[in-house]
């Protein structure tokens, strides 16, 4: 009897299929979902670049220093270049206006950032025509996908990165 529970043991192979789509199940919907995720990630910094690029042609032309609110009209541009992929609720940026509107002196102007990763923003300064400013803006990228956020930043400890624009321009001699 023992023989023949062994033999029917050996011959029955129906879920052997289903067991091992299952072993190897998690991990290939976590590396095809890490790689959509990260195409997304470096879409993201696109984006985020090309928006940086036409608020501060904004700034260059003089359009924000010449509106009512210069903050709100910058914010507004820059949100709606990026809020398609983007969501401008984390959206941080700053704009500094170089004193001595020099291109030299603005490598001095590092970014600052708080111990959670959050860009600390220097008070708005579009300055005025034929000034150097620096526009720069971060968006905090959260991974979904486990590890992803470490391996891009080799931090175990962090499941996020960010990406960062900055945009050096010297403002046209438009008349106010």
């Amino acid at each position: 009897m023992l023989k023949l529970i062994n033999r029917w043991l050996r011959k029955k192979e129906d879920g052997v299929v289903a067991i091992e789509f299952a072993m190897v199940a998690l991990p290939l919907f976590t590396l095809i979902f890490g790689i959509i995720e990260s195409s997304l990630y470096f879409a993201a910094g696109s984006v985020l670049e090309g928006g940086s690029v036409q608020a501060a042609r904004m700034i260059r032309t003089g359009q924000v220093q010449e509106s009512s609110n210069p903050e709100d009209t910058f914010k507004t541009q820059l949100c709606n270049d990026v809020s398609v992929f983007l969501d401008c609720a984390k959206l941080q940026y700053e704009v500094i206006h170089i004193s001595g509107d020099t291109f030299l002196s603005a490598s001095s102007n590092a970014p600052v950032f708080d111990s959670n990763g959050n860009l600390i923003p220097r008070p708005f300064d579009p300055g005025v025509k034929d000034s150097v400013v620096i526009v720069r803006s971060y968006y905090k990228w959260e991974f979904y996908t486990p590890y992803i956020g470490s391996l891009m930043t080799g931090s175990l400890s962090k499941n996020w990165a960010g990406h960062m624009s900055t945009v050096v321009i010297k403002s046209e001699p438009y008349t106010p």
